[in-house]
């Protein structure tokens, strides 16, 4: 069969033309690949990491030591998913020069930009998690992120409330396997 390049083209969810290098709010998804509970397990409200959660968690801590213009607000790992706001500063366009490209085209990352940052957090994690079963398959992410600019201070407020109270809403999350996994058998119940 011969390779036709529009089918097989990732369709970027990035904003078409926006510059994920200015200063602002952006908040971020990355789940894990098939959704499969890698980090740890949520009990009474509470995300408790295993190994390979805590791993997660320190990396995306640890994201302003790898780029300074970067600082971390909210954020939390759960078993098969992550979510957090990243804060550029207005210290990128110090590390930028203006003549280099801001637009992210394929097989060209933009230093500093939010698509970069994440390759990069997700690539580290990757690496150590591989590192520690032996193995590089299955896959430890989805291959893409979902990513929200935050514009306004009321939203950034909702976004930090959702962060910190998805621990709590887990049973009830369509990302928990176990959600479904209830619903059914409570379908199968109902005589």
């Amino acid at each position: 069969m011969a390779y036709n390049p529009k089918k097989h083209h990732r369709r970027s969810i990035r904003l078409s033309g926006y510059d994920y290098t200015q200063p602002g709010a952006y908040y971020i998804t990355i789940c894990t690949y098939k959704r499969q509970c890698w980090f740890g397990d949520v009990m009474n409200g509470k995300v408790h990491y295993n190994h390979l959660g805590y791993i997660a968690y320190s990396f995306w801590q640890a994201l302003p030591r790898r780029f300074s213009h970067i600082e971390l607000d909210v954020f939390v790992v759960m078993p098969n998913h992550l979510h957090g706001i990243l804060i550029i500063c207005d210290r990128v366009n110090q590390i930028q020069a203006n003549d280099l490209p801001k637009k992210e085209q394929f097989g060209k990352p933009v230093a500093g930009s939010i698509p970069t940052v994440i390759r990069s957090f997700k690539a580290a994690v990757t690496k150590r998690i591989n590192l520690m079963r032996k193995t590089l398959n299955p896959p430890v992410w989805q291959s893409n992120y979902y990513e929200s600019i935050i514009r306004v201070e009321t939203g950034l407020d909702n976004v930090r409330q959702y962060i910190i109270n998805n621990p709590r809403q887990w049973e009830m999350d369509e990302e928990n396997p176990r959600y479904h996994t209830d619903e059914k058998l409570d379908l199968n119940l109902d005589f």
